[in-house]
């Protein structure tokens, strides 16, 4: 899975879609890919640099990837980020990582319109940020 087909299950398009690719998945977990933190144009980026912690919107996008593709590939209900637990950043900044990122995110648990995974980026063993989401689906009744 591309580029493309992940900008078309994702709320987000052109350079604010930031996967690359799926790597793998199954009906509890994903794992992508990303290049897009070393681009001079990456939409989160401030100041000239991309902070670690906009390493949460790579992780929500693989999430709503995941949610997508266990829909049978169809374009999730909009999710929103409730709250993150445990989030810790291993490093002060992603602009500056040289390898490509890798997304994992795992489907914890989830009951209706509320789902918490556990995510981490890496590059290669190194861990860049980790931490868990709660997501409320569709929570505003449209999609």
């Amino acid at each position: 899975m591309n580029r493309e087909d992940i900008a078309a299950l994702i709320p987000h398009s052109g350079a604010m879609c930031l996967l690359d690719g799926v790597v793998s998945w199954d009906a509890s977990a994903i794992r992508c890919v990303a290049s897009s933190h070393r681009a001079l144009d990456n939409p989160l980026r401030s100041r000239d640099r991309l902070g670690a912690v906009c390493g949460v919107e790579y992780a929500a996008q693989a999430m709503a990837t995941h949610g997508g593709l266990t829909a049978g590939g169809s374009r999730p209900a909009a999710g929103y980020l409730a709250s993150l637990r445990d989030l810790v950043c291993h490093v002060a900044r992603l602009d500056d990582v040289a390898e490509d990122l890798t997304i994992d995110a795992e489907k914890l648990m989830g009951e209706g319109d509320r789902v918490i995974y556990g995510f981490a980026i890496r590059a290669g063993a190194v861990d860049l940020l980790t931490g868990r989401a709660a997501v409320v689906i569709d929570a505003g009744g449209s999609s």
